[in-house]
């Protein structure tokens, strides 16, 4: 990983995500000795990354958002998660800027990576999210989207747009902050 000393983060890594996130330079050291420890290799697999994830929703079938997920933030292609990759996704998703959350939303939503999402991804990233939801929490979902296709179909509303348009990331990000039922729409919180 183009490490100085062995077992320590490089110098440009530090200074790169420092630039990038919020986090200190005190947060990415520890950040690093933790990967390191859980991750001795230097790399999450997809597979690892499906493990962490079925933690966070183990009564759920977590492995289709986790491959979406991971897929999002392999920013590179090479089917793993490096450190700065994955300390960037955790910054994007946990203290990020809306608009940054968004844009990972956005390449969340778009499967093919043309710089476009359609409907059809839009209902393959919703059928996802709803392998998340538990048969409690589905129980309290209003009718117009109790289901996958119809938690879509109401998305897809909001970016006005025909079932064969495309969606671009600015008219994706604009789409939702303007409205704020689609931005519920696009995530799954458990209820507490």
């Amino acid at each position: 990983m183009g490490n100085t000393k062995s077992g320590a983060v490089s110098k440009e890594i530090l200074e790169d995500l420092k630039l990038k996130t919020k986090f200190s330079e005190t947060e990415i050291v520890q950040w690093y000795e933790n990967f390191k420890r859980q991750c001795p290799t230097g790399r999450i697999s997809q597979e690892e990354f499906q493990n962490i994830y079925r933690k966070f929703f183990p009564d759920s079938d977590a492995n289709t958002y986790a491959q979406h997920v991971f897929r999002s933030f392999d920013t590179n292609d090479d089917g793993t998660l490096d450190f700065k990759e994955y300390i960037i996704a955790l910054h994007m998703t946990s203290t990020g800027k809306t608009t940054r959350k968004l844009e990972w939303a956005f390449s969340l939503f778009d499967v093919d990576k043309n710089g476009y999402i359609t409907k059809t991804e839009v209902k393959e990233i919703c059928t996802a999210i709803f392998k998340l939801i538990s048969k409690e929490d589905m129980a309290k979902l209003p009718q117009d989207e109790n289901t996958a296709e119809k938690r879509a179909d109401k998305l897809w509303k909001y970016f006005e747009k025909d079932d064969d348009d495309r969606v671009a990331e600015g008219e994706f990000v604009k789409g939702v902050l303007e409205n704020d039922g689609a931005l519920r729409l696009i995530q799954y919180e458990p209820s507490k």
